[in-house]
């Protein structure tokens, strides 16, 4: 790490946040505080200051108690709260912090949060995570873009990340995830959609047959049950990104309509809160059934 006594902070402390965490030990910074609007609740906030515990992350109450001398803020919201989390950091932030935007969010989303965090002083940057973080936690794939992109890929060097510039621009890191997910998602979205409707037919092995017929390299029962697990577990999630994707593609003045659907099923596949279990495609897809 170039610079241990760094004072970060993190806004949003769920399953990215605490891959970060867990890949920056033991060489972390010095000085590691977040809030998680969870803390907010009653009934999530022991769940919330446990988890604060377990990392050995200084649990704040506050956005503005968390970037209270902070050097740079990871935002590591939900795409649906990223606007909100930045409108919240714009009374707060200190002149000159790095703002680290690393929610999947549109173009336009990022651009209209970089307005806010830059009115107030501080220096934004457009990141976007590539791939799942887990296994690789802190060395998964980023792109960071804006005018103090630079800025923010050295101190995320610094803690042994491994960001690529995108771009002088806000909102072309996002845009090259955004318009990936299309792709990603929606292929989640397709096999909950060939599969399920094959299970309750009674033929899905005829139907992975013919698939596995059409396109051999691909291991389709594999690929399914990998596919159904991401959209059970994450699926609401996603969904909140497909939704901000699709806002991306109609804003290139293109139909959305591929990505509103994605988002639906990631929500119905999400909703259905069944246990993936083994990565076994048929057991799963009963899981799904049973709840739909």
């Amino acid at each position: 790490m170039q610079d241990r006594t760094a004072n970060i902070a993190m806004i949003g402390f769920g399953e990215a946040a605490t891959a970060f965490v867990g890949g920056w030990a033991p060489d972390r910074p010095e000085s590691l505080r977040a809030y998680d609007a969870k803390t907010d609740d009653p009934a999530t906030a022991p769940q919330m200051r446990a988890r604060y515990a377990q990392h050995g992350v200084t649990g704040c109450e506050t956005p503005a108690e968390a970037l209270a001398g902070a050097d740079a803020v990871f935002s590591l919201v939900t795409a649906d709260r990223a606007l909100a989390a930045a409108q919240a950091a714009a009374g707060a932030i200190a002149p000159g912090t790095l703002w680290l935007d690393c929610n999947s969010c549109a173009p336009q989303t990022k651009q209209q949060a970089g307005a806010l965090i830059e009115a107030a002083g501080g220096r934004y940057v457009d990141v976007a995570v590539m791939a799942p973080v887990y296994p690789k936690r802190h060395l998964v794939p980023l792109l960071v873009s804006g005018p103090h992109a630079e800025a923010g890929a050295e101190l995320m060097r610094g803690l042994g990340m491994q960001p690529q510039l995108a771009g002088p621009e806000t909102g072309q890191a996002s845009a090259i995830k955004m318009l990936r997910s299309v792709m990603i998602k929606g292929m989640e979205a397709l096999t909950a959609e060939c599969f399920l409707a094959a299970r309750r037919a009674g033929v899905e092995a005829q139907v992975i047959a013919s698939l596995q017929a059409s396109d051999p390299g691909t291991d389709w029962p594999a690929r399914g049950a990998y596919n159904l697990e991401r959209m059970m577990v994450h699926g609401a999630r996603r969904a909140a990104e497909m939704r901000e994707v699709a806002a991306t593609v109609a804003a290139l003045g293109l139909p959305e309509a591929m990505s509103a659907a994605t988002a639906r099923w990631q929500d119905q596949v999400a909703a259905a809160q069944a246990d993936p279990g083994e990565a076994d495609l048929a057991a799963r897809l009963d899981r799904v059934l049973a709840r739909l």
